[in-house]
């Protein structure tokens, strides 16, 4: 049986994944070098959490309106809330998981399994991605996970560099 998913709602989903995976760890990870307090660390990664996941659901919304708007065609019929909502809950799922380590170990030893499993999941979406489009699954898997690696080690050296 296939099913017929909008792009754009692929593309909403795929998006907030790995931006959340990516963004999220960076957060979790820098501020854990930076400030040795549970508390302070997972407040901030939820706020962080919280405050992108609405903000990419509302450019998402913004974005693909601008689309719409200019689509003279026709061709996009996607739903603008639904894509939005795909964005919001894509982003927010994804990023509770380099979080979820620093509430159950809290820091400095959580900073170890958010990272690996934020890589783990990217190399899955990465994967999932490359399944779905039929091109290469494991080169995006991996492709994925070295974006992925590189944007959350720029998190952990800021912080490192910028103790408080």
């Amino acid at each position: 049986m296939k099913v017929n998913i909008n792009e754009d709602y692929i593309r909403s989903a795929f998006f907030g994944l790995q931006d959340a995976l990516v963004s999220t760890t960076g957060v979790v990870v820098g501020i854990s070098a930076g400030v040795n307090d549970k508390a302070i660390v997972i407040l901030a990664s939820l706020v962080a959490v919280s405050v992108e996941a609405s903000s990419m659901a509302a450019g998402q919304y913004s974005s693909e309106k601008a689309v719409h708007q200019m689509d003279k065609t026709g061709r996009h019929k996607d739903s603008l809330l639904l894509g939005a909502l795909i964005m919001f809950f894509s982003y927010l799922g994804a990023g509770l998981i380099p979080v979820l380590p620093v509430i159950i170990i809290g820091p400095p030893k959580s900073s170890f399994f958010s990272v690996a499993f934020a890589l783990t999941g990217l190399f899955v979406v990465g994967l999932i991605r490359g399944k779905l489009t039929g091109i290469r699954p494991l080169r995006d898997a991996i492709e994925l996970l070295i974006i992925g690696g590189a944007a959350t080690a720029i998190g952990l050296i800021v912080g490192y560099f910028l103790k408080v």
